[in-house]
C-alpha cells in the first residue's frame, strides 16, 4: 500500500480542528515504534465542548430528516473515496490485519448508510384513547424527540464501526455529540471528524476529543449530557454507570462467547466459520468464539482437524495479504493472555497448539480441558485462544453456555428447528446465532447482551430510540 500517516493529527472542539498539541503518541502496534502524534484535550476543553453541544441541540434540531440524510450521504461518499486511507490507518493503530482492515471500512459504510435511511423514518403514532367512558372524545399521538447532548466512549478494537455505531444514529436522530476515542487508536474517529466537519452541521454539533482517562471524568459525571453510551471492559462500564447520575446509559461490554456443534453440524463448514469467528482480528472481539462445545461423536475428528487448521493460520505483518493473525493490541495484554494460558496449563489443560508469544505477538492457541472457573475460560480472553471441550446431551451444552458470568451472544450449529427454538428460548444472551458463529453481525440488528456484558441495544434502529424520547399531546374534542 502507498499510504501514510499524516505527521501529527489534531482533535475536534466544536467541529474545528484544533493542532493544540502532540501528547499522545499513536504506535504502530507490530513494530511498536511511534506511527504519529494526536492533540490531547485537558478538562477545559472537554468543557468547552459539552457547552457547545449544549447550545447547539436547538439548532440541530430543527435541522429536517432530509437535511440530516444528506450529512450522512457525505459522510458515505467521502468514506469510500478515502477508503484505503482509513484501511491503512487500521493497519498501523489497531494492528488489525489490512483483510480485516478492510472489511471495517465496509462496516463504516455501512452503518452510515442505514443512518442516512433511517434519518427519513422517524415516525409516531395516532392512539386511540377512548378506552372508557371518561376517554370519550380524546385522542393521543406521540413522536420521538431527540434526547439532547450524548457523551460517547469507544474502544480500541473497532475504532471505525464502534465509533460509527454512536455517531452514525445521533447524526440520524439530531442529538450533538462528544466522542472520547480510545487513546491506543483515536486516527480513525480524528478521520470521521475531518469528514463532518466538510458539512453544515451547527457549530458545537460535534466534538471528537482524545483524552487521558484521568481528564475524562466530564464524560460521566456532566449533567448537560443526556445519555451516556459506553463500549469497552466491563469493570470499566459498569463504574461508569454507577457514577453518570440521573442519565440514561447504553453499556456494550465484554463476553466469553461459546458456539456449540451438535452431532448433525456440516463439520467442514463449522471448523471453517469457528476459525473464522475465535481469531478473526486476532480475537480481539467481545463476541469472538472462545468456548467451543461439541457432540463427542464428532470430537475427536474435530479436535484433529480444528488443531491442525489453526496450526497453519498465518501470523505477521497486518499490511501483508496473507497474514490473519496480527498482533494484539499491546504486549501487556499479550503477555496477560500468555499468563491465562500458562496458569490453565499448570492446573492440567492441554495446549493443543500455540501459545508462545513474541512482544504483542501472541500464537494462535487451542486449550483442552481447562476448568470452568479458570481465568481462561469464566473470563474474557479477548485475543486468539479458544477452548474446547465436548457434551453429550444438547440440554447440558446449553447450561454450559449459560454458565457464563457474560451473555453476549452464542453459536449454535445444529439443523433441528427444534433444538434452534429451545436455544433462543433457553440461553441467557442478547442474541443467537444458528448455523454460524456468534462473533456474526451485521450493522442494522439489534445488538447487545445481558449480565456482565451490558444494557441496551446497538444496531442503527435500535440506538436512535434510545437517543430519543416520546413526546405525547393529547386532544379534546368537547362533547
Amino acid at each position: 500500500m502507498s499510504q501514510q500517516l499524516a505527521e501529527h493529527y489534531p482533535y475536534y472542539l466544536a467541529n474545528k480542528a484544533v493542532y493544540a498539541n502532540k501528547d499522545l503518541a499513536v504506535t504502530n502496534k507490530y513494530t511498536g515504534e511511534d506511527a504519529t502524534y494526536v492533540a490531547l484535550a485537558d478538562a477545559e476543553v472537554i468543557d468547552k465542548a459539552i457547552a457547545a453541544a449544549d447550545a447547539s441541540q436547538e439548532a440541530l434540531r430543527k435541522m429536517t430528516p432530509y437535511e440530516r440524510q444528506d450529512i450522512l450521504n457525505h459522510c458515505v461518499k467521502r468514506f469510500q473515496e478515502r477508503f484505503e486511507e482509513l484501511a491503512y490507518a487500521l493497519c498501523i493503530e489497531a494492528g488489525k490485519p489490512i483483510k480485516d482492515a478492510r472489511g471495517e471500512v465496509t462496516r463504516l459504510i455501512d452503518t452510515f448508510r442505514i443512518a442516512a435511511e433511517e434519518a427519513v423514518r422517524m415516525e409516531g403514532h395516532v392512539m386511540n384513547l377512548e378506552i372508557t367512558p371518561r376517554a370519550k372524545g380524546y385522542q393521543g399521538m406521540y413522536k420521538p424527540v431527540p434526547i439532547g447532548p450524548c457523551s460517547f466512549i469507544s474502544p480500541f478494537n473497532f475504532p471505525l464501526n464502534l465509533t460509527a455505531h454512536k455517531v452514525a444514529p445521533a447524526l440520524a436522530v439530531g442529538c450533538p455529540f462528544v466522542l472520547k476515542p480510545a487513546s491506543r487508536t483515536p486516527i480513525g474517529a480524528i478521520i470521521i471528524g475531518e469528514i463532518l466537519a466538510e458539512t453544515d452541521l451547527p457549530e458545537g454539533a460535534f466534538s471528537i476529543l482524545p483524552c487521558s482517562r484521568d481528564g475524562a471524568d466530564l464524560f460521566t459525571t456532566d449533567d448537560r449530557f443526556k445519555l451516556l453510551s459506553f463500549t469497552g471492559s466491563p469493570g470499566v462500564g459498569w463504574e461508569l454507570k454507577a457514577k453518570s447520575g440521573k442519565k440514561p446509559v447504553v453499556l456494550e461490554l465484554g463476553g466469553n462467547a461459546a458456539c456449540v456443534v451438535d452431532e448433525d453440524a456440516d463439520l467442514d463448514d463449522a471448523i471453517e466459520r469457528i476459525i473464522f469467528g475465535a481469531y478473526y482480528q486476532s480475537g480481539q472481539s467481545c463476541i469472538s468464539v472462545q468456548r467451543v462445545i461439541v457432540h463427542s461423536s464428532l470430537y475427536d475428528e474435530f479436535k484433529t482437524r480444528y488443531v491442525e487448521k489453526v496450526s497453519n493460520l498465518v501470523h505477521g505483518d497486518p499490511l501483508s495479504e496473507d497474514t490473519f493473525i496480527g498482533p494484539m493490541i499491546s504486549e501487556s495484554e499479550a503477555k496477560r493472555l500468555e499468563g491465562w494460558i500458562n496458569e490453565a496449563k499448570e492446573a492440567g489443560a492441554s495446549v493443543l497448539c500455540g501459545g508462545q508469544r513474541d512482544g504483542a505477538m501472541l500464537q494462535a492457541t487451542v486449550i483442552e480441558g481447562a476448568a470452568s472457573d479458570s481465568n481462561i475460560n469464566a473470563e474474557e480472553a479477548f485475543g486468539p485462544v479458544s477452548i474446547i471441550s465436548s457434551f453429550d446431551d444438547f440440554d447440558a451444552a446449553l447450561e454450559e453456555v449459560n454458565n457464563s458470568q457474560f451473555g453476549l451472544q452464542a453459536g449454535i450449529f445444529t439443523r433441528d428447528l427444534y433444538k434452534a427454538h429451545k436455544a433462543w428460548d433457553t440461553l441467557d444472551v442478547g442474541g443467537v446465532v444458528i448455523g454460524d458463529v456468534p462473533s456474526w453481525r451485521v450493522d442494522n440488528m439489534p445488538y447487545g447482551g445481558v449480565k456482565e456484558s451490558g444494557l441496551g441495544r446497538e444496531g442503527v434502529k435500535f440506538a436512535m430510540e434510545d437517543m430519543t424520547e416520546l413526546r405525547l399531546m393529547v386532544i379534546r374534542t368537547p362533547q
